[in-house]
């Protein structure tokens, strides 16, 4: 295929516009829809009781995957999967669907109160570390689509803040992340850096360079900025007027030390941040628009953070990070699919709302068209979906990583049929 060749060549002479993607109509999704419909009960498990190394949980939920001649296998729930994948089955009309998004979250606030944290996942094993903290935005989100009462809001809050505080702005083991200025990295019981960097759910990437504890992962600390600011508004909501002073100020404190540290004006992007040595990672990747999703960047930074997309944006959407000497793909041996060629549907829906959501609605759009486009010509072919994609020339296969690359796929799913109903049904 040529896609890549005329891409670099684009870039060569200057050509580094957007490339056009039209957006694609309700019946060109309609078959991709159904198949996402019917996928749902093979992904549904109910596991009450605590068996072997996995958890018991009180309501059902869904994996990331199932499929039936595979032998590598998912029956835990995980943390930020979960909330991906309830982002397609919110206010969905669907029966069944309100019950699922609302046990996941119950789930997810079961483990704080059982264990002090969400783990990794569902199983015993995973303990030792979390995932990327979506509790509050999840809490919120079901309070407005399905009318909470305070009462329900005031609750589970209280168990968000316990996650917060106890994990998330631990500064001693089992829970040393709060490391330095008020900023927290990914950690893991066990002390290692790889066992770190699957907290950040990018298991692997060159961002780190297989260093994770040295880091403060900027996507990391805009989920925390947002549990600042969404406590902040729930006591507002909740009439806890000192409480809304309180976590306005933890907020801005926080934006402060990332925009000292992470924002480099000269490239255009927050960076994550190696406190060890003092330096920005030399890795430009989509964490930095967790930035742009969570409302932290003046509307300078966003429109600098628009222009620096050229750095991502290929035929089929976003990569992960940016083009990266072949030998980082594989650093220290471990493959590296979180990076490029490869486009995650997780990070191409935070992107977009963060575009959306700062005014620069335009490109959101079209994210939004080369993303359905991708899956879309992809199930053509396949008759699936896929965990990730090579966005690069699309109709390859993605990079592997570690573990054997995945069909069906939970959160792709989840955020096709929401992109759908953003983009297309509207």
């Amino acid at each position: 295929m040529l896609t890549r060749p005329i891409s670099r060549l684009m870039r060569s002479i200057g050509m580094t516009g957007p490339l056009p993607a039209r957006m694609p109509s309700k019946a060109d999704a309609a078959d991709a829809r159904q198949y996402i419909r019917g996928y749902w009960p093979s992904l549904r498990r109910d596991q009450p009781d605590d068996r072997s190394d996995l958890i018991g949980l009180p309501y059902p939920y869904l994996v990331s995957s199932y499929a039936p001649d595979h032998d590598f296998d998912f029956n835990e729930m995980y943390y930020w999967d979960s909330y991906m994948i309830a982002q397609g089955l919110m206010n969905s009309g669907h029966p069944g669907d309100q019950e699922l998004v609302e046990g996941m979250l119950e789930n997810l606030l079961h483990m704080v109160r059982r264990f002090g944290l969400v783990p990794n996942g569902s199983r015993t094993y995973m303990m030792s570390r979390s995932q990327p903290p979506f509790l509050t935005s999840y809490i919120l989100e079901v309070y407005h689509a399905y009318s909470k009462d305070d009462a329900w809001l005031a609750e589970r809050i209280e168990v968000a803040k316990r996650e917060y505080e106890h994990v998330w702005m631990g500064k001693r083991k089992p829970h040393a992340r709060q490391v330095y200025k008020g900023l927290s990295r990914n950690y893991s019981t066990d002390m290692t850096h790889d066992q770190a960097e699957l907290e950040s759910g990018w298991d692997y990437t060159p961002r780190f360079q297989r260093h994770s504890l040295d880091y403060l992962p900027v996507d990391l600390n805009a989920l925390l900025y947002k549990y600042e600011v969404d406590f902040s508004v729930a006591a507002g909501i909740l009439g806890n007027l000192s409480e809304v002073a309180h976590w306005h100020h933890m907020a801005n404190k926080r934006k402060r030390m990332m925009n000292k540290l992470m924002w480099d004006r000269r490239r255009g992007l927050f960076y994550d941040y190696d406190y060890v040595h003092k330096r920005r990672s030399p890795v430009s990747s989509l964490a930095a628009y967790y930035c742009l999703w969570a409302g932290l960047t003046t509307r300078s930074q966003a429109a600098a953070m628009v222009l620096a997309l050229r750095r991502f944006e290929h035929p089929g959407g976003l990569t992960a990070t940016d083009d990266i000497p072949f030998p980082q793909r594989f650093i220290g041996g471990l493959p590296t699919q979180w990076a490029y060629p490869n486009g995650w549907a997780p990070l191409h829906w935070l992107v977009i709302r963060g575009l959306d959501r700062s005014g620069h609605r335009r490109d959101a759009r079209r994210l939004a068209a080369k993303w359905l486009r991708t899956n879309l010509e992809w199930y053509g072919r396949h008759g699936n979906f896929l965990e990730k994609y090579n966005v690069v020339e699309p109709g390859r296969p993605p990079a592997s990583g570690v573990y054997p690359s995945q069909t069906g796929f939970g959160w792709t799913n989840a955020i096709f049929e929401r992109l759908c109903r953003d983009y297309i049904d509207r």
